[in-house]
């Protein structure tokens, strides 16, 4: 019989993913501040029964569930939210199992071009809206415990965030000692605001902040002083996030569309903490702090800063001169309209005080400077507080991005803080390895320089995140990256 002869060759090494590709190109790594991990529920269950009895698991409820119970009718009649929907990839099976399961999150973090991720809650978003004083703290202990031990093995590369309740600053006082001194977690998620109930109407209506309510923002107008909380934030050194959402406030109310309610919620509830939080005086109290805002993107952070110097410019403390009705001069506005009114102010002349502008409520005038808490002097102010202490987390299909970093448009040149967020894990990426190439494109549309695109994905998150704890990527596989970056900024 003759023999043959077979031959090995090597196997041919997987091509790049074509976020891979281009982080293979870039000079600097590449830091994801808001990735998301899928909670695996059977398992977090049991901690919620661990920490809080089998009873209050049974109590633990996913939100939106009534909506479904309900009758069309029910629905118009009730106008209960239409809540999130099919709001993870399921097709590409692999990422829905990638955001699951954290060791594979870990192996395929290169073929997302990421080098390093901070991981949020997905189920656990809204653990510190729980209206239920018992199963809210127990819930966020659970899952503040659940995250610290299924990701305390891949820490090189990825960590997770914490979630905070904010009801009472004791409350919130309470968690954030134990996430951070017991758990060890470095990042932390607080709620961006609280539904309280109106007194008033509380008074005669059962549940009444279903459908009447004021959101207490913490800076601003609060039930309590959390200035405790954010000097906590201080010792422990732990930069507040927010990530809540503000579907269900005034025209995101739909009872049908998802959609509807969706866009511009996350945009809607960052502005509302970030403007409590500037006009509070937050922010010159704790020079400090830095605060990061999630999946809302920058154009809406842009509006403000601009309106924010806009606004001063008129209505600072001597501005507010301009519209004291003391100050209209009496007979020239009689002689005026004398002399113009005709027809119009014809039998009326003796009563012209009447006019809205021409008289006024007697102001305290310890209260005629809006800007008195935060200490604007001049509209630089407005910028170096602004820059100085807020960062934005912009997905990486957002076109709205570059506005970030175009400082001819913005006052004053500023940039601002974008930080690159992926939001992996959710519908928004239907295809985790093209996030980093999708980011990029602001570069090869011409809409961001190759620098502007490293202070986004490197520089930014590295210095929100290093910038209250140096040591926060110690250990980490961008350790010596950040060290450097922050040592040539010194």
């Amino acid at each position: 019989m003759g023999s043959s002869v077979h031959t090995t060759s090597s196997p041919s090494k997987p091509a790049l993913s074509k976020s891979a590709q281009v982080r293979a190109r870039l000079k600097h790594p590449v830091i994801d501040s808001d990735g998301h991990t899928v909670e695996f529920q059977p398992a977090l269950r049991d901690y919620i029964a661990q920490i809080g009895g089998p009873k209050l698991a049974e109590r633990y409820r996913s939100d939106g569930a009534n909506w479904y119970r309900m009758t069309p009718e029910q629905r118009h009649s009730e106008r209960p939210l239409r809540p999130p929907w099919w709001a993870l990839p399921t097709r590409n099976t692999l990422d829905r199992a990638t955001g699951t399961f954290p060791k594979l999150q870990y192996e395929r973090l290169d073929e997302t071009g990421i080098d390093f991720a901070v991981l949020y809650p997905t189920a656990g978003l809204g653990a510190p809206h729980i209206r239920d004083e018992e199963l809210r703290r127990a819930a966020c202990r659970a899952f503040n415990t659940f995250h610290a031990d299924v990701f305390r093995d891949y820490a090189d590369r990825l960590t997770p965030a914490a979630v905070i309740p904010m009801h009472t600053p004791t409350e919130a006082i309470e968690e954030l000692e134990y996430a951070v001194k017991t758990l060890g977690l470095k990042v932390i998620m607080m709620a961006g605001h609280v539904r309280r109930p109106i007194p008033a109407i509380a008074e005669s209506v059962a549940n009444p902040t279903r459908y009447a309510f004021w959101l207490d923002l913490f800076g601003l107008d609060s039930e309590y002083d959390y200035d405790p909380v954010w000097a906590k934030c201080v010792e422990l050194g732990v930069a507040p996030s927010f990530h809540s959402a503000g579907m269900g406030w005034g025209s995101r109310s739909s009872i049908s569309n998802y959609m509807f309610n969706h866009i511009g919620h996350f945009a809607a509830a960052g502005e509302a903490t970030c403007k409590a939080l500037f006009f509070g005086g937050v922010t010159r109290r704790f020079p400090k702090l830095k605060f990061s805002f999630l999946e809302c993107g920058v154009g809406w952070a842009a509006n403000l800063y601009a309106d924010l110097i806009g606004h001063w410019v008129k209505r600072n403390r001597k501005g507010m001169e301009n519209y004291d009705p003391a100050n209209l001069n009496r007979e020239m506005f009689y002689d005026l309209a004398r002399r113009y009114g005709g027809k119009l102010v014809e039998g009326k002349l003796d009563r012209l005080g009447e006019g809205w502008g021409l008289t006024g409520t007697k102001e305290d005038p310890e209260t005629l400077d809006d800007w008195s808490r935060c200490g604007i002097e001049k509209p630089e102010d407005i910028r170096e507080l602004f820059v100085r202490n807020f960062y934005f987390g912009c997905e990486a299909d957002d076109p709205i991005n570059a506005m970030a970093f175009d400082s001819k448009k913005l006052p004053f040149k500023a940039k601002l803080n974008a930080i690159f967020s992926s939001d992996m894990g959710h519908w928004d990426v239907p295809d985790m390895t093209e996030i980093t190439e999708e980011a990029y494109e602001m570069v090869e549309h011409g809409l961001i320089s190759k620098h502007d695109f490293r202070d986004f994905v490197f520089a930014n998150p590295a210095r929100l995140w290093s910038g209250m704890n140096p040591n926060f990527f110690k250990g980490t596989r961008v350790e010596e990256s950040v060290k450097k970056l922050m040592a040539d900024q010194d």
